[in-house]
């Protein structure tokens, strides 16, 4: 119930103008988001960094509503390239295809899209498609595809294991070592779509991971760059200790080296885990949003995280 409410909540205008002036929701968000500025993303990947965690930086923003602001915010992740580059921090970037005009038309949306990734290839660097919600995962992958028809091998997608389709999709996607962002998913979707129980999610999570594994080993896929602006194949993506230890178990048995994984967490969460792994010498990747596009990410960790609602109350 209370996944479903703030799900819904993410998407509410009327719920966005509220909540988003609340001094108070902001302190909640900064757990998770970097700060609103360019500047603030890499000063926390600094910080990450010295830690010997790689990061993703992920500029907020979604369903653009016109092409004006559409290309505003393809050329704010330009500009996140140039700032990795200028800070010389250990890192790549996330963008959402929405965010960047999906939603407007697939032409402008591509344009985009080239443009980004004619960026990031100047500097060696990778680009993370995130997967939004089932109503764009076909069209979303679509335009992975295009892209790496056009020549550019530099760009990697994110898939749901709570999707029934998900593990057909990774079977499309692991012969040409695509890297590969694996996590649960946090948006609400219907039980003909998604797996309606955590248990189903957990197993599927679990057999998506051994194929992610497989695949690195089977094609002889490459390893995290030592920059760490290219990650490897296997991108495993949660906070779940039964996964992380379900991964680390097969991963063993198979004998995929651990420089040719890597564990990804988001900005905020479980930090003490993230580290730990990273002793034991796992490669870590965490994502790092930044913007004042903060809303509709934050509902979903709360989504998530329904716990850490008691942290918005003021006292």
């Amino acid at each position: 119930m209370f996944r479903s409410f703030f799900s819904y909540l993410a998407k509410a205008a009327w719920a966005r103008n509220i909540v988003a002036n609340w001094s108070f929701a902001w302190k909640m968000a900064s757990r998770f988001v970097a700060g609103q500025t360019l500047a603030d993303g890499i000063q926390v990947i600094k910080s990450l960094n010295d830690l010997g965690i790689n990061a993703t930086l992920d500029h907020l923003g979604e369903n653009t509503d016109s092409p004006e602001k559409a290309r505003r915010a393809a050329m704010d992740i330009v500009q996140a390239f140039e700032g990795i580059e200028t800070a010389g921090v250990r890192a790549n970037v996330s963008i959402k295809l929405t965010q960047i005009g999906m939603g407007i038309s697939s032409e402008l949306c591509l344009e985009n899209l080239k443009l980004i990734l004619e960026k990031a290839r100047s500097y060696n660097s990778f680009v993370r498609i995130d997967m939004e919600d089932s109503t764009v995962t076909q069209k979303t992958l679509d335009m992975l595809f295009t892209a790496r028809q056009l020549g550019y091998e530099n760009v990697g997608i994110v898939i749901q294991a709570y999707l029934y389709r998900s593990e057909e999709d990774l079977h499309k996607l692991l012969g040409d070592c695509f890297k590969i962002r694996l996590c649960k998913g946090a948006y609400t979707e219907s039980s003909h779509l998604a797996f309606p129980k955590m248990k189903d999610i957990d197993a599927n999570y679990d057999r998506c991971a051994s194929l992610l594994i497989d695949a690195s080993l089977a094609n002889d896929c490459p390893r995290v760059s030592a920059d760490g602006k290219i990650p490897p194949v296997s991108g495993l993506a949660t906070h779940d200790s039964k996964r992380i230890d379900f991964a680390k178990q097969y991963a063993q048995k198979m004998g995929l080296p651990r420089d040719a994984m890597e564990f990804q967490m988001l900005n905020g969460i479980r930090k003490e885990l993230q580290e730990q792994l990273v002793k034991e010498g796992y490669r870590v990747r965490v994502y790092v949003p930044y913007g004042t596009e903060w809303y509709p990410y934050f509902m979903r960790r709360i989504a998530e995280r329904p716990a850490d609602l008691w942290f918005l109350l003021p006292r």
